[in-house]
């Protein structure tokens, strides 16, 4: 080999891309799907082709009782336009019911529903109306019957602007019965904070502002927590992000008190995350695992951590498409009567959910 071609071969295998190391231990969608099937569970769309609205986005997802859910998404000609309506449908004897909207309340966008059931049955569905995030208002409305019937829509918190209550994710109800929502407004910067009820959603108290350390986490900041409580009364939060990183935040005193926020070693885009907390003390993680703001919205993963989100082990690709332009985001993530149902935004197009045997896992 010559000299000249010895040097051409170096210059090129300094400048080649350099290739990311296979997943160790990561099931592929296809495999996961096999196992969870093989579990007695499932993965469906919602709808497909046919459906009212161009886009969807932003689902919610809730056990309805006797093998029954809910799932709830935004859907219109394209987020933020002023047709976009809140949606919902019902899985039932094995399939899901067409699409209806279940809330329309102004000739303005709306936004990020999410569905919550208190320990009296009754079942929730909160979401935002406004222009933009920064102007947008919470409202809620209820129902008695597993969402077959709603109530009137009203204010979560009256006069308020730029968000309370549940920002994307689900409430909990904490040890002492109070209702913990993860919240966040987006107001000249982005703003964490926490919003409890103590009066099953008729009054909201609000957390003051999480600390961000500019110098650590510049640019806007971090929104949407996802909640969970380990010991009684001590509260955790992971958040999504422009700083390419989830970050963290704690609290010991049931939700009134948090911690300056940190980053974890989990990878962000600054695209929604959701976690649950199982009863044997794991956490379960679906978020997607790019570290770099505004990064690609694919591959959506589920992760496992066995120690409170100390450290954390990915399990399974949602989905893996190697297609930057792609989307698969958004997801939420609850317990079921059998396990665990995930849901997500797929390409904006579709919604898709899981549904999960604990024994799947």
């Amino acid at each position: 080999m010559n000299r000249f071609r010895i040097i051409v071969l170096t210059m090129l295998l300094l400048t080649a891309p350099i290739q990311a190391a296979e997943d160790t231990g990561i099931l592929a969608p296809d495999a996961f799907q096999k196992q969870v099937e093989a579990k007695g569970g499932r993965c469906d769309f919602l709808f497909g082709n046919d459906r009212p609205f161009k886009q969807c986005h932003a689902s919610t997802v809730l056990d309805a009782g006797n093998g029954e859910l809910l799932c709830a998404w935004f859907g219109g000609t394209q987020e933020r336009n002023p047709d976009v309506a809140i949606w919902l449908s019902r899985f039932s004897n094995g399939a899901w019911s067409a699409p209806r909207s279940v809330a329309k309340i102004s000739p303005m966008a709306h936004w990020n529903p999410v569905l919550f059931r208190d320990a009296e049955g009754t079942v929730y569905l909160f979401f935002k109306v406004g222009k933009t995030e920064p102007v947008w208002k919470t409202y809620w409305q209820q129902s008695n019957d597993n969402g077959a019937t709603w109530s009137a829509a009203v204010e979560l918190v009256p006069g308020d602007t730029g968000g309370r209550g549940p920002v994307k994710n689900k409430p909990i109800i904490l040890s002492n019965g109070t209702w913990l929502a993860g919240a966040s407004t987006e107001l000249h910067k982005d703003v964490p904070f926490a919003d409890c009820s103590t009066d099953r959603g008729k009054t909201w108290t609000r957390s003051e502002d999480w600390v961000i350390d500019k110098k650590a986490l510049w640019g806007s900041g971090a929104i949407q927590p996802t909640v969970w409580e380990s010991p009684a009364g001590k509260v955790h939060a992971l958040l999504r992000s422009n700083g390419g990183r989830i970050w963290r935040s704690d609290s010991e005193d049931f939700g009134k008190t948090w911690s300056p926020i940190r980053a974890t070693e989990l990878p962000n885009n600054n695209s929604g995350i959701d976690l649950l907390r199982l009863e044997d003390g794991r956490l379960l993680l679906v978020y997607n695992p790019i570290g770099k703001d505004e990064g690609a919205r694919t591959p959506l993963d589920l992760a496992v951590s066995p120690d409170n989100g100390a450290t954390w082990k990915p399990f399974a690709h949602l989905e893996n498409d190697p297609d930057p332009e792609t989307e698969y985001s958004y997801p939420a993530i609850v317990r079921t009567k059998s396990g665990i149902a995930i849901s997500y935004t797929w390409r904006r197009e579709r919604i898709r959910c899981w549904q999960i045997p604990l024994d799947a896992l």
